[in-house]
């Protein structure tokens, strides 16, 4: 467990806390600790899986897509454990290495496409505070994304910006989840 998390992550051992242990074993081999700081505040984590378990039914864009902007807000906002286990979870998404090793210079790296860039983009535009969105962005976006692709590319880049920020203030650190990747050598 996170030694460095700014509120508690033990809990006593009830049914509820055993529940949510298993669970999250079960889904992604272990517990997760967001999980473990939400439960100081059950209808929170009670609200929040319901609605991160909705998220995985949003299916109208690429799912390469929206990993590569969760992982720019979660690098634009310094989340160690966002960026941990979003490696993890791109890489069973089946992400290019290059792609996630790359992040910090998309502007210069050759491994995104043109659409990759205008998404990178977005994400951070959406992250700065105040956000820094352009009209020109969203028409770019929209050259190759329907509305209903650009609303979820939105919703996500908000989402994670909640989570990044989230966990940031409690002191959440990375859980090893990138070291349990397994990365093609050569």
């Amino acid at each position: 467990m996170s030694s460095t998390a700014r509120i508690p992550l033990e809990h006593p051992d009830t049914i509820i806390t055993r529940a949510v242990r298993w669970w999250s074993k079960r889904k992604f081999g272990a517990v997760l600790e967001p999980g473990l700081a939400l439960m100081h505040h059950r209808r929170i984590l009670m609200s929040m899986s319901r609605f991160e378990m909705g998220v995985e039914h949003w299916r109208s864009l690429d799912a390469g897509l929206k990993d590569l902007a969760i992982a720019s807000v979660s690098a634009r906002i310094g989340c160690s454990w966002c960026i941990d286990f979003g490696y993890y979870l791109s890489r069973s998404h089946g992400m290019e290495v290059a792609k996630l090793e790359q992040l910090t210079q998309w502007r210069t790296s050759d491994v995104y496409s043109p659409l990759e860039r205008r998404v990178l983009e977005y994400a951070e535009a959406m992250t700065a505070t105040p956000p820094e969105v352009t009209d020109e962005m969203v028409e770019g976006l929209r050259k190759d994304l329907t509305n209903e692709q650009l609303v979820e590319l939105t919703a996500m880049i908000s989402l994670e910006n909640m989570r990044s920020r989230t966990n940031s203030a409690l002191g959440l650190t990375s859980q090893g989840f990138k070291d349990h990747c397994e990365v093609p050598v050569g």
